[in-house]
């Protein structure tokens, strides 16, 4: 792996982290889900691909943080299931950090738009 590799996947992880509390806010505003689905869901994306040890920790702390809330269900004979759904104070963190995901995309989109990389041809 060359330093330029090495250098893009630190600068991915570190967007990754950056953007996945606005992510899991987003998902759990949809419907209410148990961790293996929302991990699912967050693994059909490269840039939102994670582990279990990087979700429920985080799913600890925006709980803790009052952002989600979190119950667990039994379902006929099968384990129970900790589901997890938005709390009011997620729903106005998440417009919080939308607008200022889409502000920082159309101010980054303003300043790349003069960058030309040539074709690989």
């Amino acid at each position: 792996m060359t330093d330029t590799d090495k250098n893009s996947d630190k600068w991915e992880a570190q967007l990754r982290k950056g953007t996945l509390e606005l992510v899991i806010l987003a998902l759990l505003q949809q419907r209410t889900l148990y961790g293996l689905e929302l991990l699912k869901q967050l693994q059909q994306y490269r840039s939102t691909a994670i582990s279990e040890g990087t979700l429920y920790p985080l799913l600890d702390r925006l709980k803790r943080d009052d952002l989600i809330d979190a119950v667990w269900v039994q379902e006929h004979d099968t384990r129970p299931r900790k589901y997890y759904s938005l709390a009011p104070a997620g729903v106005e963190r998440l417009a919080a950090l939308l607008q200022l995901w889409r502000q920082s995309v159309a101010d980054i989109e303003q300043l790349l738009s003069p960058v030309c990389i040539p074709s690989a041809e």
